[in-house]
């Protein structure tokens, strides 16, 4: 009797597929951040009413991850994929049409929940269709249309609100990220490397596995610490290069999130950071690249500040690549849709606690201060990668 083997997938095509909804996906989730003023002036706001904007739907897509990721263990991620896609491009079309900012605001949390559903399932899908020893490039693709979607995002938002106002502005990113979401549709494969036992309906049990095993844990730290570190850094970003003494244009500073084409490049090249050094090295020295981009900032130089965010920029997107590609290749049968969405729900509470806290130490303090806060949250997560132990490195198809 003949036996089906399904054909091997087509590793351009999942690249090509998960890359293009993290375009879409991340081009929806940060497009009103350009346009928060436009906002604040037709609904009489003051700036942090109207950052809810944003946060509202970072916010719900951190509370969603982990019951979507959940649900893909027994649903499949191909679904959840293309309904998180199709569902936060609908979602971003209607939001023009808001009546009332209140309205628009539950749009938003609406939004991010529907986003949860790619980033919280996508490393899990990518072990499944690629394999162990294949993720890491594969996350690394992923990773960089997540960078190129947010920067698409905030750019299309920004150089339409002049002419179009936050209505068009956001529209073109709906209608920008309906391209890319049609992409992923007609190109992510259906197909699972998984055999239809492997897949546990008990998703209580996997998230129990996804929490204890120290190396899952690890990543998840380094989510959490090095993202934070990330956006504290980036959110006073402003106030250091418009304030004395380089006294930038608010429009010139904006030009600092074009840093996030390094990103791009360096999370597409995690793969490569892994065949050759292995993961714990790699992650190692994308943290210590963060740490080093974040200690440029400090002489009040433009050059070496722009520097700076390029050299962080560059690392942090590395570290994260490889550390999103450790953790869904450690993930137990079972539980790898829990430990991406552990994963994700670490990576976006570190960009919301780890947001706020940098922001009111810089506040407070003043720019010396969030570097060093900044650098020590980087040494806790390097420290936490640095223990790891032999036995639970040796369970990675790559050496770590």
């Amino acid at each position: 009797m003949s036996v089906d083997v399904p054909a091997p997938p087509d590793t351009r095509r999942v690249k090509l597929a998960v890359a293009a909804a993290g375009i879409s996906s991340f081009a929806l989730l940060y497009a009103p951040q350009p346009v928060l003023p436009q906002l604040a002036a037709q609904f009489h706001l003051d700036p942090g009413s109207a950052s809810l904007a944003v946060s509202v739907a970072t916010g719900a897509l951190a509370i969603a991850v982990l019951p979507i990721a959940a649900l893909s263990e027994i649903v499949g991620r191909r679904p959840i994929i293309i309904a998180s896609v199709t569902l936060s491009v609908v979602l971003g079309l209607v939001m023009p049409l808001a009546p009332s900012y209140p309205v628009l605001l539950v749009l938003r949390a609406l939004q991010g929940v529907a986003i949860a559903g790619f980033p919280g399932v996508a490393s899990a899908y990518l072990v499944e269709q690629l394999g162990r020893t294949g993720v890491a490039a594969a996350v690394g693709a992923m990773i960089a249309g997540n960078t190129v979607g947010g920067m698409l995002g905030r750019l299309s938002a920004g150089f339409s609100a002049g002419a179009l106002g936050w209505h068009g502005a956001l529209a073109v990113v709906a209608g920008v990220a309906l391209v890319f979401s049609a992409m992923t549709i007609l190109a992510l494969p259906g197909a699972a490397r998984t055999a239809p036992g492997e897949r546990s309906p008990n998703v209580l049990s996997g998230l129990g596995l996804a929490l204890r095993r120290p190396v899952l844990l690890v990543q998840y730290g380094v989510a959490m610490l090095a993202m934070g570190a990330f956006v504290a850094m980036y959110n006073a970003a402003g106030f250091r290069l418009t304030g004395a003494p380089l006294n930038l244009s608010p429009a010139v500073a904006s030009l600092v999130f074009l840093a996030y084409a390094v990103g791009s490049v360096s999370s597409s090249n995690a793969g490569r950071l892994v065949a050759r050094f292995g993961r714990r090295r790699a992650v190692l020295g994308g943290l210590t690249v963060m740490a080093t981009g974040i200690l440029l900032t400090l002489p009040d130089s433009l050059s070496l500040v722009v520097a700076g965010f390029v050299v962080l920029t560059g690392g942090f997107f590395a570290a994260h690549a490889v550390a999103n590609g450790w953790a869904a290749a450690e993930a137990p049968e079972g539980a790898r849709g829990q430990a991406s969405g552990a994963y994700t729900l670490a990576y976006y509470l570190g960009s919301s606690v780890g947001g706020t806290l940098g922001s009111v130490v810089f506040g407070h303090f003043g720019w010396s201060w969030l570097v060093g806060v900044a650098v020590l949250w980087l040494a806790l997560a390097g420290l936490a990668v640095a223990r790891l132990t032999g036995r639970a490195r040796s369970r990675a198809a790559v050496p770590a």
